[in-house]
C-alpha cells in the first residue's frame, strides 16, 4: 500500500471525503460542452427566430421528429416548443386562408 492510499484510508476514518475517480482523467462529459447557437441550443434559437422567420419552426419540427435530441437531450424542450409553434402557425394560417376563401 503506497502513501496515497494510506492517507485516503486515514481521511475516511476522520469522516472526510475521498476522490473516487482518477485526478489525471479530465475528460469533459457530453453535457459539459455548451449548446450550439449562442449556448441556447438549436431548438430555442429556432423558436425565437421563428417569430421573424416562421420557417425556422418547421425546420426545428423536422429535427424534433427526426430524433435530433438523442444526440443531446438538452435540445428536446426547445425543439418541442418550436414544433408546437409550427402547429399553431399552421392552424392560424389555415383559418386565415379559410376566411379569405369564404
Amino acid at each position: 500500500m503506497d502513501q496515497r492510499q494510506a492517507t485516503d484510508s486515514g481521511d475516511r476514518e476522520k469522516g472526510k471525503y475521498t476522490l473516487i475517480r482518477n485526478e489525471d482523467d479530465s475528460q469533459l462529459g457530453i453535457y459539459d460542452k455548451p449548446l450550439p447557437c449562442f449556448g441556447c441550443g438549436i431548438g430555442w434559437f429556432s423558436f425565437l427566430l421563428g417569430f421573424l422567420f416562421p420557417l425556422m419552426w418547421y425546420y426545428a419540427t423536422f429535427l424534433y421528429f427526426g430524433n435530433y435530441y438523442r444526440k443531446d437531450p438538452r435540445e428536446r424542450a426547445g425543439l418541442a416548443a418550436s414544433a408546437i409553434a409550427a402547429m399553431a402557425c399552421s392552424v392560424l394560417l389555415l383559418i386565415v386562408v379559410l376566411i379569405l376563401l369564404l
